[in-house]
């Protein structure tokens, strides 16, 4: 009997078990007791990973974020950002450690414009590495350097060139210093995957 639920298991999950005497009958019903068990976990994962497939094949399509900009408060959308996003339930999310200003040598124009213009390539840079977009972008926080209200308008720019429409709920956070001293800008992304 052993012999069969062995074999059966071999044939079902493809694994190989190696011949093991035994005289001890005790042993061998301990052993197909553990068996049985592990096979009635497998397939119960097995079930639990089917579900989680489809659900996300058929959740795959409602994976837009929902821009909420509320009629009763200040309409933010003019500074590039929205007050808030949701969320499709069940997707995955990604976090895009903060992007600063450098170029591909690592080196920091002292021009904050500049700086802003190529920390937002090096974000759409990450996105394009996890396969995904813009509008798939729900959070934004940025980082400035002595902000001041002179910077917001560099800021207002290159956000809505990158997002168009669809912009992202955002926290801007006023620093006396950023990693590298001639830092003075850096953007991190909150994203949900389809």
């Amino acid at each position: 009997m052993t012999r069969i639920v062995y074999e059966s298991i071999a044939s079902a999950t493809g694994l190989e078990f190696g011949h093991v005497a035994c005289d001890d009958p005790s042993l061998v019903v301990r052993g197909a007791e553990i068996m049985s068990r592990a096979i009635r976990h497998l397939f119960i994962e097995g079930l639990i990973i089917m579900t989680m497939a489809v659900s996300t094949a058929a959740n795959a399509r409602d994976h837009k974020l929902t821009i909420v900009n509320p009629k009763n408060l200040y309409d933010p959308s003019p500074n590039g950002y929205s007050t808030a996003v949701i969320t499709p339930a069940g997707a995955r999310v990604a976090y895009i450690s903060g992007q600063g200003g450098q170029d591909g040598t690592g080196a920091l124009s002292p021009d904050f414009a500049a700086q802003v213009k190529q920390a937002y390539a090096n974000l759409r840079a990450a996105l394009d590495g996890i396969g995904a977009r813009p509008d798939q972008v729900a959070k934004l926080t940025v980082f400035v350097v002595d902000h001041d209200m002179s910077k917001l308008g560099v800021l207002t720019e290159n956000v809505k060139e990158m997002f168009g429409e669809t912009l992202p709920a955002q926290t801007l956070v006023p620093v006396p210093k950023l990693a590298i001293d001639p830092m003075q800008f850096e953007v991190e992304a909150v994203v949900i995957l389809e």
